[in-house]
Parts: structure tokens; sequence; C-alpha cells
């Protein structure tokens, strides 16, 4: 843990976001669902780069991402997910794992590039969104 690590600190992501536990990271709902099902896969422990954890800890998030992913596909029917690993605003191991769907604005453009508001779910819409994924992501284990 680090003192200036948002994701050590617990303030990222917000924890009403909260998926489930995966073993060796946490899965979120991001905040803004602009595109639908954009989750993050946040590693358990600090660590900024994948060359820094063992073997053994990159075949686990790997697959935990992929887990993901895969229930993102199936609830979402994706045509394609979207896989970013970046770090350079949050320095800490997180995948933004983004379904792209047949009606998507911008097929061609990564999301962050792509100008909209910011659709935040709350209340009852939030724990409908958080549940749809946490039930299969839970079962799969």
């Amino acid at each position: 843990m680090t003192d200036a690590c948002g994701a050590c600190q617990g303030t990222w992501p917000r924890e009403d976001h909260f998926i489930t536990d995966l073993g060796s990271s946490k899965v979120y709902l991001h905040d803004d669902q602009f595109f639908p099902g954009w989750t993050v896969v946040v590693f358990q422990r600090h660590a900024t780069e994948l060359f820094q954890l063992a073997p053994t800890e990159r075949f686990q998030l790997i697959e935990e991402v992929s887990r993901v992913a895969k229930t993102l596909a199936e609830i979402y029917q994706a045509k394609k997910i979207n896989y970013e690993l970046l770090g350079n605003q949050l320095p800490h191991i997180h995948w933004h794992l983004i379904p792209r769907l047949a009606n998507d604005p911008a097929p061609l453009e990564p999301v962050w590039r792509v100008p909209h508001s910011p659709l935040l779910l709350t209340g009852a819409t939030l724990h409908e969104a958080i549940t749809r994924l946490a039930c299969p992501l839970r079962m799969a284990r």
C-alpha cells in the first residue's frame, strides 16, 4: 500500500460500485455507464506493472480479467470487449473492461475520445447493474 494511491486508500473506485472479490482482484462498475457495462478490475495489492507480479499472480489476474470479460460479453451481448491497462493517472494495476455493443455511438474510437456527458447510475438502477454482474461472477468460482 502507498499513501498516495487511491486504489490502496480505498478512495477509488467508489465502494458503492463494488461488484465482487475474485481473489487477486476486486471488480467495480465504473462510475460512467455511457458505455453500458464498463467495469474496472483492480489488483488487490499495490503494483504498477505486470512484470512486478510473480508469474502465478499474473496468471491469476489475467484469468480473473478474462472471467469478467466473458461475463460482460454474455450479459451485454458485446460485439467486442476493450481491455485498457494504462496507469498513468492512477499508478496501480487496474483493467478497464468496456463492452462495445451493436449500438455503440463510436465503434472505431476508444471510449476516452468519445465526447459525452457521463451517465451516472444511482439507487435501484445502480444496484440492478451491480447485481446483474455479481451473480454470474460469484457462481463461476
